[in-house]
């Protein structure tokens, strides 16, 4: 695309990003970024988006991707900025979130003389990355750009690199580059599909274990009619980057995740022969003593209908018609349900029964709850439609940062998040971004005060009897971890509770008010 503009290469990138519609850019820079920044003040069309911990950056635009399907930018600060952001990127590397990270890099003579913040960023980049590319000169920044972009854009999501020397970004520019339009979907055959209704209908109980694409309402009503049609069960892998669910649509079991193995191992024990579908054969989250790292036993019949980079609703249309289930009814449909409203003093199950009394219809959920959610699902299938966003990676520190992507995405929805005390202080700068951008996120703290997975963890290893130093590395207090005061420093408005009454208060505030909301709940 050819202008008269006499422009840079930071400029041209710029440009380039927003004529493909990558509109968003996640930032903390640095001095080496800062015609990138220049650049980001001249072009319209682009929002940006301050952090002040790169692990914000790249977990935001992580959730904006699970949130809308298109890659956000992200701008970090030479290596050690990257460094800060790994945990997040390898989070939504396992999410398959496609993102564009553009890294600022020393000039390139001055990478010669081993400055202190000098570092090799592709070595850095490249695990957690599909596409690392240094550009070198600066009328090729935006051919480059354009090609993180279509790297960023392939199914089912990947994770560009492209790394910025600051002279190719005060260099002359390149023309504005239009990506390829290509659709990287892959079909699945005729010959896979009658393959797969063949083993659903040959009188064994099978199970479609649904992952990826196949957890959007449309697909998974596609899997319900399946269902019906062969009787067979339906499952969700354990963490899932987006899950479709509430009254009128499919009530689906999750796989029990990290520290419940034994649970897990019961539930495919019961699923028959298993049908992937968008997901992989089930494993442990960790290798434990005495424990199988397969969930599932060995020989168990599996077929594969799609991988996650397949046309996974096609492919479902293809099967429901090839058994002519097209016409079913789904089958494990939720109902709404009119819950318990809890009282007196506050428990896990309690917790879920007020958090599926108030979730707000076209909610987002974003649960990094651990210990505390794991049992939210049964409570929470009959409340209004909603989205449910589950750590993919395991990294801890993931639900502020993703909820700040996923209502920067999705401004008219409410985003809820369901965080621990331990884990929510990973991230706990995105507090910040959440009131400078007056973001509509309610935030639950369940402040329990403790590692409370990794008392689980001291005994599934087979540790029976910790001593007292052992318990007090478990353990969040000495001092307890104040949260309304972290909150209201932050520029969040912020209420304690300690009993079901004031917790339902609480919870009515935070989802009326528009723009972030804190409610640390004690139990």
């Amino acid at each position: 695309m050819k202008s008269d503009l006499k422009i840079n290469g930071a400029e041209s990138l710029v440009r380039t990003l927003v004529h493909n519609k990558v509109d968003v850019c996640f930032s903390n820079p640095g001095t080496s970024e800062m015609h990138f920044v220049a650049a980001l003040d001249k072009v319209p069309g682009i929002r940006c988006v301050l952090g002040l911990f790169e692990g914000v950056l790249t977990g935001a635009a992580d959730g904006y991707y699970r949130m809308t399907g298109r890659p956000a930018s992200t701008l970090l600060h030479l290596g050690p900025g990257l460094a800060n952001a790994l945990a997040s990127v390898h989070n939504a590397k396992k999410a398959h979130s496609g993102m564009v990270n553009i890294i600022g890099q020393h000039t390139l003579q001055h990478l010669e003389l081993e400055s202190p913040l000098t570092s090799d960023i592709e070595a850095i980049a490249k695990p957690v990355s599909h596409w690392v590319k240094t550009s070198k000169k600066s009328e090729d920044l935006s051919k480059d750009g354009a090609e993180a972009i279509e790297q960023a854009k392939k199914a089912p999501g990947q994770i560009s690199s492209l790394i910025l020397p600051a002279d190719t970004a005060w260099g002359k520019g390149g023309e504005i580059v239009q990506t390829k339009n290509l659709d990287t979907k892959i079909k699945v055959s005729q010959e896979t599909i009658k393959n797969t209704a063949e083993f659903l209908s040959n009188g064994k109980y099978s199970t479609l274990l649904l992952g990826g694409g196949a957890l959007t309402e449309k697909a998974s009503l596609l899997a319900g009619k399946i269902a019906s049609k062969t009787g067979c069960g339906i499952i969700t892998e354990a963490a899932n980057a987006r899950l479709s669910r509430g009254a009128g649509r499919l009530n689906m079991l999750r796989i029990p995740g990290a520290g419940v193995v034994d649970r897990a191992l019961a539930m495919l024990e019961k699923a028959g022969q298993l049908v992937l579908v968008g997901s992989k054969p089930p494993v442990a989250f960790f290798g434990y003593p005495d424990k199988p790292s397969l969930l599932y036993k060995e020989g168990t019949p599996i077929m594969s209908l799609a991988d996650v980079n397949h046309d996974i609703y096609s492919a479902l249309v293809d099967l429901a018609t090839e058994l002519d289930a097209l016409n079913q009814s789904p089958k494990f449909l939720a109902k709404p349900k009119k819950l318990e409203i809890p009282s007196g003093n506050i428990t896990k199950e309690k917790l879920a029964l007020a958090i599926g009394n108030k979730l707000p219809e076209d909610a987002i959920v974003v649960d990094e709850s651990v210990t505390t959610g794991r049992d939210f699902f049964p409570y929470t299938a009959g409340a209004p439609p909603h989205d449910w966003i589950n750590n993919r990676g395991g990294a801890i520190g993931y639900g502020m940062p993703v909820s700040i992507g996923a209502a920067v995405a999705c401004p008219d929805r409410k985003v809820i998040l369901l965080e621990g005390d331990g884990s929510g202080m990973y991230t706990v700068q995105s507090l910040w971004t959440m009131a400078r951008e007056n973001l509509d996120i309610t935030v639950l703290i369940f402040a329990n005060r403790t590692y409370e997975i990794l008392k689980g963890e001291l005994i599934n290893v087979g540790v029976q009897n910790p001593g007292p130093r052992a318990v007090d590395m478990l353990t969040l207090d000495r001092p307890n971890i104040d949260w309304i005061n972290i909150s209201k420093g932050m520029g969040v408005e912020a209420v304690r509770v300690s009993d079901c009454s004031k917790l339902l208060d609480a919870l009515k505030i935070g989802i009326k008010k528009n723009g972030p909301f804190l409610i640390e709940i004690i139990f």
